[in-house]
């Protein structure tokens, strides 16, 4: 992993503002200590690198956006943070706030400066505070960790970025190696503070190469801050053109209405288990105008998939569930719960919609998921989901089985491929409970309800995009409908102020049930 990210900070600005665009915010450092071998290390430490302390701030422009920055140096008594350099990152943070600019930190550093002690320690109370304040204004705050960032900085200002980057190999964590020998007695594992590692368990968003970094800030940015404003001492960018207006797409609204035959519930099932059949992923891919993918728990072999899009001129926050293929078991963890449930309140935080996108053979099955709280993580996603203040759409795209399928349906509207379906267990797995066997599979298929058509007719899908006759049989013009219509479903639910829209939705999913057990007795919907 190295002993510090080869590039320095200024080389680093160079890699992502356009040529020419920074502007430095720093003003000279005063007085730091009386210790005369500290003020020699200090002063070795600004001859060796150029920089006067161990982080440079300022304003540039990426892709004609206005960003302000917040890079530490390594090279400088390996990036530690000291008073001077708190309030230097503090005063960072507090003008971007003010000038209403999204905000990118870039540390790498050992931590707290020990030769300041506490005093120095406490400084990450005020840097902390400042990010906090530049949040709860709505303005995106990202970061990308370097190799190292350990101690006071991964544990404050460095991890509370809304999205969370991370250099290849980088070691992150809260204590060295160094010192958690010495103080244990044992070696810490090399791969526990490994980015890839914390990728893979949700604690890091994406882990991105320097080189590709600008690219992804700028899609990110596109979705964070589509209207940021530019400040008098930055060069605006050019404008840009204002999206087409989106047309409502070719959508069954119920089945009543549809002039097709409604599809066969059993044949539903298996066609969305067809290997072929495009899923959360490929529908963002050929869809999306901008598109971050996110990691997940499990990675991108995991069972959710996490973006940022901006779909049909709408940006918004999507977690999905990747179906399964056929050598490729994807069960849906408590763990993806819970990152479902931290892009949720994500979401909310920056003003964006939420878009779920339904597609699961069910949740986890096993000892381990139960010790992990698999079923209360369920009914913790509902109550957020359900809570949320932002517009959520969902979007059942195939495959809707139990628990796992119902975290991810409470929503303002609900779309649904013409083959999906939703029941509370696989058609077998009833059947085994019903008659002891799986035989009647098919029979309870069609019974229960269970169709996109039938879904419409008690009003929990709103639209039903068709597929001719399979999604399978034609991936791009289906993803093509239905991306048309998840921005049109965007676009209505932008223009319904909040109050109305929570109330509709807590009208909607009270009625929910009632409207099911009218239909099962043959009542009107």
């Amino acid at each position: 992993m190295g002993t510090g990210s080869s590039l320095t900070a200024r080389q680093l600005i160079g890699l992502l503002v356009d040529q020419g665009s920074f502007r430095s915010w720093d003003e000279p450092v005063g007085a730091q200590s009386a210790d005369a071998d500290y003020l020699a290390a200090l002063a070795r430490a600004r001859e060796r690198t150029g920089v006067d302390e161990a982080v440079i701030t300022g304003v540039g422009l990426i892709a004609g956006r206005p960003v302000a920055l917040v890079a530490s140096e390594f090279g400088f008594l390996g990036g530690s943070i000291g008073v001077a350099t708190a309030e230097r990152i503090t005063r960072a943070v507090e003008r971007a706030t003010a000038e209403r600019l999204p905000l990118v930190a870039l540390p790498v550093s050992g931590g707290t400066r020990m030769q300041e002690g506490s005093a120095a320690f406490l400084c990450m109370l005020r840097i902390t505070a400042a990010v906090q304040a530049h949040r709860a204004a709505g303005l995106p705050y990202l970061s990308y960790l370097r190799n190292p960032t350990m101690g006071g900085v991964f544990a404050s200002w460095g991890t509370l970025g809304q999205l969370v980057f991370a250099e290849p190999r980088a070691r992150l964590g809260f204590l060295g190696p160094r010192v958690y020998q010495e103080l244990r007695g044992v070696e810490l594992p090399a791969d526990v503070q490994l980015a890839e590692t914390l990728a893979g368990r949700g604690l890091v968003d994406a882990v991105v190469a320097p080189e590709d970094l600008r690219e992804v800030l700028r899609r990110s940015l596109a979705v964070l801050a589509p209207a940021a404003s530019v400040p008098d001492s930055v060069t605006a960018p050019e404008a840009v053109p204002a999206p087409d207006t989106v047309t409502v797409p070719d959508t069954a609204p119920a089945p009543d209405t549809a002039t097709a035959r409604e599809p066969d519930a059993w044949d539903s099932v298996r066609r969305t288990r067809r290997p072929d059949r495009p899923g959360a992923r490929e529908l963002l891919r050929r869809t999306a105008d901008e598109l971050v993918l996110l990691d997940a728990p499990g990675g991108r072999g995991g069972a959710l998939v996490r973006a940022l899009a901006v779909l049909h001129g709408r940006p918004a926050l999507i977690v999905g569930q990747q179906r399964q293929g056929p050598d490729h078991e994807r069960p849906f963890t408590a763990a993806d719960l819970r990152a479902v449930r931290r892009s949720a309140r994500l979401a909310e935080q920056l003003g964006l919609p939420l878009v779920t996108v339904v597609d699961t053979a069910g949740a986890e099955l096993s000892a381990a998921a139960e010790l992990d709280g698999i079923a209360v993580e369920i009914a913790h996603c509902l109550t957020t989901l359900l809570a949320l203040r932002t517009p959520v759409l969902a979007v059942l795209l195939g495959q809707g089985s139990g628990g796992g399928a119902l975290a991810l349906l409470p929503a303002d509207r609900v779309l649904a491929a013409g083959h999906a379906w939703l029941a509370p267990l696989p058609p077998e797995g009833a059947s085994a409970i019903v008659h002891r066997d799986g035989a009647h599979a098919a029979d309870l298929a069609r019974s229960q309800g269970i169709g996109a058509a039938d879904l419409a007719a008690v009003g929990l899908v709103d639209a039903v995009v068709p597929e001719r006759p399979d999604a399978a049989d034609e991936p791009a013009a289906f993803c093509d409908r239905l991306g048309r219509a998840v921005g049109a479903a965007l676009t209505a639910l932008a223009g319904v102020p909040e109050a109305e829209r929570l109330t509709a939705r807590a009208r909607r999913h009270r009625r929910l049930g009632d409207l099911l057990v009218d239909t099962a007795r043959g009542g009107s919907a």
